[in-house]
């Protein structure tokens, strides 16, 4: 059925104005000041901000880590984002040396199928790569439209591959058009800090932070970049979370390297000192890289603001207070590593960047969903609100004024990092491909209405090129 959303501010990366949208068979088929349409539904965005879907660049559902599997999967984490204003994730498909790279895109579509209820695409993490692998890369990227190659710099023994994998990695992702993402910490000294943290019996939690400083964060990230602009390819760092990281992603920007950067809401708004909760609570806010010191999170918030770093992921990566942090009772490095944040990532951004005066409205839009997909190979089917796009649509009353907490959010997890927050803002109405999921703040979704998407290749479309960046901001 043909809907028009009527009487709303329409705010894309690049504009903001009044109008009404149309949409039919799950495409925007016209913007302009009123609209008609015989027979049409007519949705009320008075006083609400009509923005694109959120794209969320980085979760983790469904995933095995350190002896158990994240709270939420497919289902529970897609219905979380909905609520929160995501109607995208790239999740990450995790591999085994020795095994077919099919064989893990096989099992991360048997974990998604019938259960997400936004649309979602996969990243592949690359953990060795030797002839076969070689052999098989260019078959997943062109048949299953994988674009995007993750590579762990940390932990060593489990998930890290070693600088020599990284370049071939870059060499590869050059050739075939992929954008390497990585996990920019020194995972070899990290091990070495953690056994001696561990053999002086410091077994706090506080200690997963005090043996993951952030010099091993920019040196990583140094040393990634260095890779990337000897092999002229492409690299893309997650989750950054302090100074040392953020001035090297500048640093190598302004030499005019494809290097882009991401961090999360929880290194916007929380430090380590979470950590230091008494009762064993600070394992609640172990996640990798650490919290980091305060003073780093006005780094950060310049270097979205000015460019130098260009999207906000949420790395989801869920798991109980009860039953699964409390695996590292007396050993901090058993404590599963990450946090619930998919609900929340689009309404602290809006909240602590818009309304504090952070970042303006286009740039909120463009962090939140427009350089995702753009970087990504989803522009414009997603990230922004043009003719011609899915029709991904969050209705945001930006008047409403609430408190996270673990008692109204809709993550499947028995806390929220974000307990007691003060906020302003929250999507009212979403819609996926022209279907609402949620509706006056009520999932109307189905399981299994999300479908898999398959991505362009790196390049497709244009970002800002590193060069235009200057200090104070964008040109």
């Amino acid at each position: 059925m043909k809907k028009i959303i009527k009487n709303g501010t329409i705010v894309t990366a690049a504009d903001t104005f009044a109008g009404d949208v149309a949409i039919e068979n799950g495409i925007i088929t016209e913007i302009g000041l009123n609209l008609q349409g015989e027979g049409a539904e007519i949705v009320d965005a008075s006083g609400c901000y009509v923005f694109p879907g959120g794209v969320d660049p980085h979760t983790h559902l469904d995933m095995p880590f350190g002896g158990t599997v994240t709270a939420d999967d497919f289902e529970t984490g897609t219905i979380a984002a909905a609520y929160g204003g995501t109607t995208t994730v790239i999740d990450f498909c995790l591999t085994s040396k020795g095994l077919p790279l099919q064989q893990a895109v096989n099992t991360w579509h048997e974990k998604s199928q019938d259960k997400a209820v936004i649309d979602y695409s996969f990243h592949l993490m690359v953990s060795e790569l030797n002839d076969t692998v070689l052999a098989e890369l260019p078959q997943i990227i062109e048949n299953e439209g994988i674009t995007s190659l993750k590579v762990f710099m940390a932990y060593k023994n489990v998930l890290q591959a070693d600088d020599g994998t990284l370049f071939k990695t870059l060499q590869a992702a050059k050739k075939e058009g992929a954008l390497v993402m990585v996990h920019a910490e020194n995972g070899d000294v990290i091990d070495y800090l953690v056994s001696t943290a561990l053999a002086e019996g410091n077994t706090d939690p506080i200690y997963h932070a005090l043996t993951r400083p952030p010099e091993l964060e920019g040196e990583a990230t140094g040393r990634a970049a260095y890779l990337t602009e000897l092999t002229d390819s492409q690299l893309y760092v997650v989750h950054v979370t302090c100074a040392e990281a953020a001035w090297k992603i500048e640093e190598a920007r302004k030499k005019g390297l494809r290097v882009y950067g991401e961090t999360c809401p929880q290194y916007l708004v929380l430090d380590q000192t979470a950590l230091e909760k008494p009762d064993f609570e600070g394992a609640k806010y172990v996640w990798s890289p650490p919290l980091r010191e305060q003073w780093n999170q006005d780094v950060l918030w310049k270097s979205l603001w000015n460019g130098s770093l260009q999207t906000i992921g949420s790395d989801q990566c869920s798991f109980n207070f009860k039953g699964q942090k409390e695996l590292g009772l007396g050993d901090f490095s058993k404590i599963p590593n990450g946090g619930p944040t998919i609900e929340d990532r689009f309404t602290i951004l809006y909240s602590e960047g818009v309304e504090k005066g952070r970042i303006s409205l286009n740039k909120f839009v463009d962090i939140i969903s427009t350089t995702s997909a753009k970087l990504f190979g989803l522009f414009p089917q997603k990230g922004t609100i043009a003719v011609g796009s899915d029709a991904d649509i969050v209705i945001f009353d930006p008047a409403v004024q609430r408190t996270l907490s673990a008692e109204t959010h809709h993550m499947n997890v028995d806390y929220n990092a974000f307990e007691g927050f003060e906020v302003k803002g929250e999507p009212v109405s979403v819609l996926s491909r022209g279907e609402f999921v949620i509706r006056d703040k009520q999932f109307v979704g189905k399981a299994g209405a999300g479908k898999y998407l398959q991505r362009k290749r790196f390049g497709t479309a244009p970002v800002v090129p590193a060069k235009a960046e200057i200090s104070g901001g964008v040109v």
